[in-house]
């Protein structure tokens, strides 16, 4: 492997952590943030107390908070900011890439006002590198990826080049990467995963048992279906790590964001006490208001994304949300799921 210049923009925990897979990787990495104390704090002791408490991050990454200073000379440009910051993030970083700069993100959302996928912000905010922008995804906390537990993901591009350089550039021994070409899918998938774990998350709180959530898991993927193939994705993405991977870790881990944001709300606690208390972004929360555009907007049946807006926008109680879901019309599964994945 040839050692090059790496830029990530921010540094949050899943920032943080891959940016350590690609030190690890021998690449020179610079991580970005507004914030003076935590650049300091990465150079200087070596950890990011805040997003990954009691990890020392390898040598060959640094912190800045200069932009430029961070993208400037980089061969990859990893974009890992919520999706709400991302366009503001590209924008900011757009007249200091190099030419030929790899550009891939690492968001699971939509942009809340536009409904678009993060890969076409991207697109739209860094002229003349629309061919090399690349989503990475998958089944990946960060937790776990910076302790090097063996983690596979995905990256995904209309170019299978800028696939497998993003490839070549983050795959090690503990990091395996595959590569695809469904953009639509893995980004489809890696957003919706996030609504379905906030209820995986309310329903452990409600302490409804194995039984609901495997039954919410199974239903969820059958929405992330429904809709993906609406917008032109490829079903067999939602078969793999983008898919259903992505969907088991998000919806069975207390590492998830969204699932502890579903069991908080199970508690009877107020959305904004919620996020709040978990002092990180929540994108389940913003793309199930966008997936409940979404779906009016693609003509698809979401129960589980309604009624979940209708918890946390509604004011809707969760116990009354499942008796909504349980009290459905009859149907036969078969036609639920061919209209998963033959829309």
């Amino acid at each position: 492997m040839i050692n090059k210049r790496a830029a990530v923009l921010v540094a949050g925990s899943w920032g943080t952590a891959l940016a350590a897979v690609l030190a690890e990787n021998g690449h020179d990495v610079r991580i970005w943030t507004r914030n003076a104390a935590q650049a300091a704090q990465i150079n200087e002791r070596r950890t990011n107390a805040r997003f990954l408490p009691d990890i020392t991050l390898p040598a060959g990454l640094t912190a800045t908070t200069g932009i430029r200073e961070a993208v400037r000379e980089a061969d990859l440009v990893l974009f890992a900011a919520p999706s709400s910051a991302m366009r503001e993030v590209a924008r900011a970083a757009a007249p200091h890439l190099k030419p030929a700069a790899l550009c891939v993100h690492a968001a699971k959302g939509f942009e809340t006002d536009s409904m678009k996928r993060m890969s076409t912000v991207l697109a739209e905010e860094l002229k003349g590198h629309e061919e090399t922008v690349v989503v990475l995804s998958g089944p990946s906390h960060a937790e776990e990826v910076v302790r090097k537990c063996p983690t596979t993901v995905v990256v995904a591009s209309a170019s299978q080049e800028a696939a497998e350089a993003a490839q070549d550039f983050f795959i090690n021994a503990y990091f395996r990467v595959y590569t695809n070409p469904d953009v639509i899918g893995v980004e489809v998938a890696g957003a919706i995963k996030n609504i379905i774990a906030l209820g995986a998350g309310l329903s452990d709180g409600l302490g409804f048992g194995d039984n609901a959530k495997a039954a919410l898991l199974t239903r969820g993927l059958a929405e992330i279906g429904r809709l993906g193939s609406a917008m032109g994705a490829n079903v067999l993405t939602f078969a793999g790590l983008a898919g259903v991977g992505d969907l088991i870790v998000t919806c069975t881990s207390r590492h998830s964001r969204n699932w502890r944001a579903g069991s908080m709300l199970a508690e009877g606690l107020p959305l904004e006490e919620v996020l709040q208390r978990m002092g990180m972004v929540v994108e389940g929360v913003r793309t199930t208001r966008v997936a409940h555009e979404l779906a009016k907007a693609y003509n698809v049946q979401m129960p589980i994304t309604e009624q979940l807006h209708a918890v946390l926008f509604e004011h809707k109680e969760p116990k009354a949300a499942v008796e909504a879901l349980m009290g459905r019309g009859r149907t036969h599964e078969s036609e639920e799921v061919s209209k998963a994945w033959n829309s």
